[in-house]
């Protein structure tokens, strides 16, 4: 009984015990709001009101969450066999980078042809920008941790470059960015949104994680890895290979979420394509114990808080940085969580 207890746990309530442990961190914060003499309903009213409110709010409640998805997911798969991926930031330039690249490089192509070796570039991008720092970790012990953090910063000022020299717009009066994209190299939006179709690209990544992970072979050599990796090894798992191809399909996944900025949001690469996307997914996967229901819903979560902050601060005048305690409190208080529970299992 107990054993289909942590394996109900495990695969569907892992979403449900999430949002208990989220709605304990908002009471913790609205103890913090009234410590201050603010009204902590009145602050979730409008944090909610803010995404909630509009059609406007909703769409773009969905907009933040699609690069947190594929970031978390990142980070997520590497996890499953004892990996830190905290290179999200710099794979999702990466694929920015190369997606980028074959806009401007094959621009002419119709867009049957263009958009689909975009996404290949998006994704061959990030799987590179992660191959690094797996091959550093698998040839020679390297901290993944370590290696993934500062390749973030190289691939960022890497950006930097190309947009302010190579690849800089000569009609851009002297603006770091590159050429507009033609017409054939965007994504469609829909609904007269900014909701592109990043979301079907999101949704089919979570969707492929959680069948391999659950259904197939490679899966189970995974979370065998996950939860032993030296019983793995003599096993005969070869565990140096499942470093190279999780890290490098983590980092696929983030590089496809560049490519999708860069191709349905800001139809150029300029510097500044993603607000921290990279480190937020990293949050959103631990904060959802790396589950792909999980990072589904905490990926909305996230996209509800940074869209309802600007409401915070409009009608309350509270600073932003509400929304960052409110962020911290729920990882902590899901970490601690965790943490808990693994030292009376």
């Amino acid at each position: 009984m107990a054993r289909l207890a942590r394996l109900a746990d495990s695969r569907l309530l892992i979403p449900v015990r999430l949002l208990g442990l989220t709605a304990l961190a908002f009471v913790a914060v609205g103890i913090f709001l009234l410590l201050f003499g603010k009204n902590p309903l009145a602050a979730y009213r409008a944090i909610f009101a803010g995404a909630f409110g509009s059609t406007y709010g909703l769409s773009e409640v969905v907009v933040r969450a699609i690069p947190l998805m594929l970031c978390a997911a990142a980070t997520a798969i590497p996890a499953r066999i004892g990996l830190l991926n905290v290179g999200g930031e710099g794979q999702l330039h990466a694929g920015a980078m190369a997606a980028t690249w074959g806009a401007l490089t094959l621009g002419f192509l119709p867009r049957a042809a263009l958009l689909p070796g975009l996404v290949a570039l998006g994704l061959l991008g990030g799987a590179a920008a992660a191959l690094v720092p797996a091959v550093l970790r698998w040839a020679a012990g390297v901290n993944e941790t370590i290696s993934t953090l500062l390749l973030n910063y190289v691939i960022v000022l890497l950006v930097e470059y190309v947009v302010r020299g190579p690849w800089k717009d000569p009609l851009s009066y002297n603006w770091p960015f590159t050429p507009e994209f033609s017409d054939s190299a965007r994504l469609g939006l829909y609904w007269g949104t900014r909701i592109h179709a990043g979301l079907w690209f999101a949704l089919v990544a979570i969707a492929l994680f959680y069948f391999v992970l659950r259904r197939t072979r490679w899966g189970y050599e995974v979370r065998v890895i996950g939860d032993n990796p030296e019983a793995a090894v003599r096993a005969g798992i070869p565990l140096g290979r499942y470093i190279l191809l999780t890290m490098c399909a983590g980092g696929a996944l983030a590089g496809l979420a560049g490519m999708a900025e860069v191709c349905a949001i800001q139809s150029r690469l300029r510097p500044g394509i993603s607000t921290g996307f990279g480190y937020t997914g990293f949050l959103v996967s631990w904060l959802a114990l790396h589950h792909p229901l999980g990072i589904v819903a905490m990926a909305v979560l996230l996209g509800v808080l940074s869209v309802g902050g600007d409401q915070v601060q409009i009608s309350l005048g509270l600073p932003y940085a509400t929304v960052n305690i409110i962020m911290a409190l729920i990882f902590f208080v899901v970490l601690g969580s965790r943490f808990r529970a693994a030292r009376t299992a």
